[in-house]
């Protein structure tokens, strides 16, 4: 029978929660942004309303910005996907508390995607959000709970789950 020191306790585990994926644009370059997002994960993205005017951008309040998906199931396929297109190479700056971010310049680049002529050539954003177990007590709507700091994921331990399970080099 193992002691209760040797085992890893359950609850301390990092999962990936979700992989988002992101683009802000307007007019036909947003409609452009849509149909890559749905070629690459094959879901309807949901698109970004403005609520601020910035006239230097030509923004004004309910103008559609920009589009998102979120992937939930099939995640890990995803990153490993995303990662590679990026040669497995994160600098230390892009990863903060719970998430990590980095952006992709180019579609193509992914391993296996080749050029749509629709679409052209584009990039996009990846956020990789990671949890524990018991981060529901925080979210749900009934008898919302708080809980500790050390229940968030520091940027040591996200280097260090990438590093293991994905063999990313951080810079």
């Amino acid at each position: 029978m193992e002691t209760a020191n040797t085992t890893e306790n359950p609850m301390r585990k990092i999962k990936i929660e979700k992989v988002v994926l992101s683009i802000g644009a307007t007019g036909e370059n947003l409609e452009k942004g849509v149909k890559l997002l749905q070629f690459l994960t094959g879901r309807k993205p949901a698109r970004m309303i403005s609520r601020k005017r910035i006239p230097t951008w030509d923004v004004r309040p309910k103008l559609v910005v920009g589009a998102v998906v979120t992937v939930r199931k099939n995640s890990e396929e995803i990153l490993k996907k995303m990662l590679a297109a990026i040669e497995n190479q994160i600098r230390k700056k892009q990863v903060s508390e719970n998430n990590f971010s980095f952006g992709l310049k180019e579609y193509i680049e992914i391993p296996g995607v080749e050029y749509q002529r629709d679409i052209g050539i584009m990039g996009f954003d990846v956020t990789i959000v990671f949890k524990r177990a018991g981060r529901r007590v925080k979210i749900k709507k009934l008898k919302r709970g708080k809980i500790p700091k050390k229940q968030k994921i520091s940027k040591q331990e996200i280097i260090k789950f990438m590093e293991d399970k994905f063999k990313t080099e951080f810079l």
